[in-house]
C-alpha cells in the first residue's frame, strides 16, 4: 500500500545526506512531526509518514509486518532506498519491523518511547472500540465534536490528537479507518514473535520518557537481542508522547544522532 506523505526538502540542497522519515503512533498523522520537519529539512531531505488507517492514507487490515512493508514500498516509490528512520510508539515499533525486514532501508533507528514486545497503548482497547461506536449527528463543529469525544476521553490532550480524525461539518465522520484500527488492536498492543538470529545491526537509539513506563528493564534483553548495538536515552520530565511534551530536548537528541549523515 502506498502511504500518504508530506514532503519537506532544503530549497538549496548540498551535501549528501540521508533522507529522515517520521512514523507516527496510534490516532496520530504524519503531520504531528511538523516542528522537527521544518527545522530538519533545512538541510536534510524529510519524509512524515501517515500508515495505513491514519490521516489520508488508505484503509486496511494492520499489523505490524504489513506496515512495515507499506512504508517500505512507499520509500521505494519516492526514490529512497536508504534512510534515517524516527518512529513514536505505535510508529517505533513499525520502524523496528522495517529494520528487521528489510535493514538497507534503515541506516539508522530511533525509537521513541515504545519497546519490542508486549505492552503500551493504555487503554487503547476500550477507547478504538468506544470510539467506533459513537454516533455522529448530521452536522458538526469542534465544540461540538470536543463535547461528543468528552463522553469516551476525559483527556483534554488525547481529545485534541482525536479530533484531527474527525470530518466537521455536514455529514461529520471519521477520517482513519477506526474500525479496521479496533479490530487490529491485539495487533498493535501486541508484537510478533521473531525468529532466533533475526536482527538489526545498525545504530539504535531509544528515547524514553522518564514518566513515562513504556520502556522498562524487561524490555532490556530483547532490545539487546534484536538491536544489538542500541543506546537508551531518556528525558527527564516527559512522558509518553515524549517529542511533543519536550521538543527541544528531543530535538537536540534527533540531531545529535543524526549527526552529519
Amino acid at each position: 500500500m502506498l502511504l500518504h506523505a508530506l514532503e519537506r526538502s532544503p530549497e538549496n540542497p548540498s551535501g549528501n545526506h540521508l533522507p529522515v522519515v517520521f512514523i507516527h503512533g496510534l490516532f496520530g498523522r504524519g503531520r504531528n512531526f511538523g516542528f522537527f520537519q521544518r527545522r530538519l529539512s533545512e538541510s536534510h531531505r524529510t519524509i512524515a509518514l501517515d500508515l495505513r488507517n491514519h490521516g489520508e492514507s488508505p484503509h486496511g487490515p494492520m499489523d505490524y509486518p504489513i506496515m512495515a512493508d507499506d512504508v517500505y514500498e512507499t520509500l521505494n516509490h519516492l526514490g529512497i532506498h536508504s534512510a534515517i528512520i524516527v518512529g513514536h510508539s505505535m510508529g517505533g515499533k513499525t520502524g523496528m519491523m522495517l529494520a528487521l525486514r528489510h535493514p538497507e532501508m534503515v541506516a539508522k533507528l530511533l525509537v521513541a518511547d515504545i519497546a519490542p514486545g508486549e505492552g503500551g497503548f493504555a487503554q487503547g482497547h476500550d477507547l478504538a472500540a468506544k470510539l467506533a461506536a459513537l454516533h455522529f449527528p448530521a452536522s458538526l463543529n469542534r465544540s461540538e465534536a470536543d463535547a461528543l469525544l468528552a463522553t469516551v476521553i476525559s483527556e483534554p490532550e488525547v481529545r485534541n490528537l482525536m479530533l484531527q480524525n474527525v470530518e466537521l461539518g455536514e455529514h461529520p465522520h471519521w477520517q482513519i479507518g477506526i474500525n479496521e484500527i479496533a479490530a487490529a488492536m491485539p495487533q498493535i498492543v501486541g508484537w510478533p514473535e521473531i525468529p532466533e538470529g533475526e536482527t538489526y545491526d545498525g545504530p539504535t537509539l531509544f528515547v524514553a520518557g522518564q514518566r513515562s513506563h513504556y520502556i522498562a528493564p524487561e524490555n532490556y534483553p530483547t532490545m539487546k537481542r534484536l538491536f544489538p548495538h542500541y543506546t537508551l536515552k531518556t528525558i527527564e520530565g516527559a512522558g509518553h508522547w515524549v517529542h511533543a511534551e519536550k521538543p527541544n530536548e528531543f530535538y537536540e537528541i534527533l540531531s545529535e544522532f543524526i549527526g552529519d549523515s
